[in-house]
């Protein structure tokens, strides 16, 4: 069973999972494959610890600062999207990188193969698929919405 909370921030609400110990979900409400790793069977119980750090980390990620903790997260996906999500973690706050780029550093040959890995991230922002552009530098591919996506990517250039 999962249990879920919710969370409103500046662009949107979020809806967010946890097994009870690890996040296992952070959805904008209406993005594309919205709670897809959601359990059938779940409870609203904002009480747990994750949801507690959850809510701190984006309280001081949109309040403009780098968070210096990551809740507990657990990645309920295919190993190729572990990897790929993994990867996402080790991308710098206020910086970019490509879809090839990844690519080339999990060894896939395929961007294409990354982008919709990239695009069934089931925890956005902590795992930060919004700081991945495509190689001419525009911003595609955000599940939460391109708008949202240049949002966040403003508020980190602006960090404190």
């Amino acid at each position: 069973m999962d249990y879920i909370a919710r969370h409103t921030t500046p662009i949107g609400n979020l809806l967010m999972s946890s097994n009870g110990e690890a996040l296992t979900g952070l959805w904008f409400y209406g993005q594309k494959y919205f709670a897809d790793t959601l359990d059938s069977i779940h409870e609203e119980y904002d009480g747990l610890p994750v949801f507690h750090d959850t809510h701190r980390w984006l309280d001081i990620y949109f309040s403009g600062k780098k968070p210096d903790f990551t809740p507990p997260l657990l990645m309920r996906t295919s190993e190729f999207r572990k990897k790929v999500w993994k990867t996402l973690l080790t991308i710098p706050y206020g910086q970019t990188t490509t879809y090839g780029e990844i690519a080339s550093v999990i060894g896939c040959r395929s961007a294409q193969a990354v982008g919709g890995a990239i695009g069934h991230n089931a925890i956005s922002l902590i795992i930060p698929c919004h700081r991945v552009i495509s190689t001419d530098g525009n911003l595609t591919g955000y599940a939460g919405g391109i708008e949202r996506k240049a949002y966040l990517l403003n508020l980190e250039k602006n960090l404190r």
